[in-house]
């Protein structure tokens, strides 16, 4: 580890940290009940321990009727009975911090469950003392209540239909830009903000190490709620970042210990991340953006895809590296929970190509300058998974969808193509541990189904094999934190006309390391200027020793194959240590 806990942490440690995405419904499920939960975590940290990992995201555990996974909370100061209790995830943060790892929560503030206390009373009546806590509007004048048109505005949820829910009982309509069981909270209420703010300090104070905050980027609301795209008028709103400045100064300026903080922001530009992450205006740390998972969106929405090439993904990805060279940082991730699995949708899943393409993956990213994010299973080279009929399907953002276009004559048959390649459930297959039955997950009957190729694809196939994928992540891990060039180090692109080959250099005090990565089953030629000089340079990493091989004296590449070359000498205070062995 980089930092160990009981040492002052500099501002900036995360630079040379990676995080661990745990989604904990499927991740391990210790009482056969086929869900996963909190000690099904704390059985398997051997395998975080063993990648290096410096932090553990958790995806949402607290109290929640599961209309969104965990996403829509009933109460944030509990921990809900599907995953255990409050004092397995005190033992959680107990024992990961006995062994050098941090735990960051997910921050989920900018709606409720509509079951959530707060929304109770503010829904009992118009005069509730909690009625401004979320946004409550009357129809549309000369309208009717609850009939179509009626919607205070034209604002569309995020999970189909309108973003308003009638309200029959108090006579008017709360603001939902997700699930209807999903109301906004009003950020312009001090009291509300008074309230999350309180709730986040009770979770530092419990040992927590900061905070994932979901869509935080959408709390604050444009004046007046008018018509209009919801989506571009409710993104970055106007007084978004006065409040996570007075978030910071509430919740974490006074605080004796170092926390990370990591916003998730859809649709924020490199702009606007340059505010949100620049150190002197103390918000958050870095955002996760979503330019490049938004890459082949087609004018029917998420679901409805065109290609996207190799070009555009590096554009996008390279575009905020030199955007935020200077200021702020970058969060770097292929995949996560709402995501689909990184080497379908950017790699080569074929068998014969996936182990290769998963691990040149992880090589482009965490060889860029940020902080890497690796999501349970990709470590393991976990692919998308054969859904084949609705009733595989537990995703609401799916089903709603499904639903919606089958409302308007279109075919569960041709809306299936879309859900394959980009639906939620292709990341929350359970993580395949081996390859019995259960997959090492459950000895029950799995919430949601286990891909079929657990049999081949798995954790205990993987552990000490110096080719597999995981070693390969367990490498880069360790490179981090061994290579200031890598956590600290300056970016220049290259070859970026080149159709199919990923090149990039880092530099530090001058020490130079370049990454070279195949995006092609075809062997791939590297221009002779970007080798020229570095045939004797050191390989630092290698998805084969074959590649490095011919990369050194021929300038070729073969397909889906990645080499990190590094030439200089690194200062003797830089000495932290080094990759394990392959």
């Amino acid at each position: 580890m980089p930092f160990p806990l009981e040492q002052p942490l500099p501002r900036d440690w995360w630079t040379s940290a990676v995080v661990y995405q745990i989604y904990p419904r499927s991740f391990a499920d210790s009482d056969g009940d086929g869900i996963g939960d909190l000690r099904g975590i704390l059985d398997h940290l051997d395998h975080l321990e063993h990648l290096g990992v410096d932090v553990v995201w958790l995806s949402p555990v607290y109290r929640s009727p599961q209309d969104d996974n965990g996403y829509d909370i009933s109460d944030y100061q509990d921990v809900d009975p599907t995953f255990g209790s409050l004092a397995d995830l005190d033992e959680l943060i107990e024992a990961l911090h006995a062994r050098g790892i941090r735990l960051v929560m997910d921050l989920v503030v900018n709606h409720t469950s509509d079951e959530h206390p707060w929304f109770q009373d503010s829904r009992s009546a118009p005069t509730s003392e909690r009625r401004d806590w979320y946004w409550w509007r009357p129809p549309r004048e000369g309208h009717t209540g609850g009939e179509p048109g009626a919607e205070p505005n034209d604002w569309r949820s995020f999970f189909s239909g309108p973003a308003w829910e009638w309200d029959a009982a108090s006579g008017e309509y709360y603001l939902h830009l997700f699930s209807r069981k999903q109301p906004d909270l009003n950020w312009e209420n001090p009291q509300v903000r008074e309230a999350v703010y309180a709730m986040m300090r009770w979770w530092l104070d419990r040992g927590v190490d900061g905070f994932r905050m979901d869509v935080i980027n959408l709390i604050s609301k444009p004046e007046g709620l008018p018509d209009g795209t919801s989506f571009t008028l409710v993104a970055d709103g106007p007084r978004v970042h006065e409040f996570l400045a007075e978030m910071h100064e509430q919740v974490f300026a006074a605080h004796p210990r170092a926390f990370l903080t990591v916003g998730e922001m859809p649709g924020v530009t490199t702009h606007d991340a340059r505010l949100y992450t620049d150190p002197a205006r103390r918000e958050v740390d870095m955002v996760f953006q979503f330019e490049h998972v938004d890459l082949g969106i087609g004018p029917g929405g998420k679901f409805d895809r065109r290609p996207v090439t190799m070009p555009q993904l590096r554009e996008s990805l390279m575009g905020w590296q030199v955007a935020l060279a200077d200021v702020g940082w970058n969060s770097l991730y292929w995949d996560n929970h709402d995501q689909p699995r990184a080497v379908s949708r950017f790699g080569d899943d074929d068998p014969a190509w996936r182990e290769r393409s998963a691990k040149t993956l992880a090589s482009v990213l965490h060889t860029l300058r940020g902080t890497p994010y690796v999501y349970q299973g990709e470590e393991l080279g976990m692919t998308n998974s054969p859904f084949a009929v609705l009733t595989d399907f537990r995703d609401i953002e799916a089903l709603n969808h499904v639903a919606e276009q089958e409302g308007g004559g279109v075919g569960f048959e041709t809306v299936l193509p879309g859900l394959l390649e980009v639906g939620r459930d292709n990341a929350r297959t359970p993580v395949q541990w081996d390859a019995k039955p259960g997959a090492g997950f459950t000895t029950g009957e799995p919430w949601i189904g286990i891909n079929p190729n657990h049999a081949q694809v798995n954790a205990a196939a993987q552990v000490g094999d110096p080719g597999s994928v995981l070693e390969h992540y367990r490498a880069l891990i360790a490179l981090r934190h061994a290579e200031p060039v890598i956590a600290r180090g300056s970016v220049t692109p290259l070859a970026m006309d080149h159709p199919d080959l990923w090149a990039v250099e880092r530099e530090l005090d001058g020490v130079v390391v370049r990454t070279f990565a195949a995006f092609t089953r075809e062997p791939v030629a590297v221009p002779g200027e970007l080798v020229e000089g570095w045939q004797d340079a050191e390989v630092v990493l290698a998805t084969s020793p074959e590649a490095a091989d011919l990369l050194r004296s021929q300038a070729l590449l073969p397909g889906w194959e990645s080499v990190v070359l590094r030439r200089g000498v690194r200062s003797a205070d830089s000495d932290l240590h080094r990759p394990p062995e392959q």
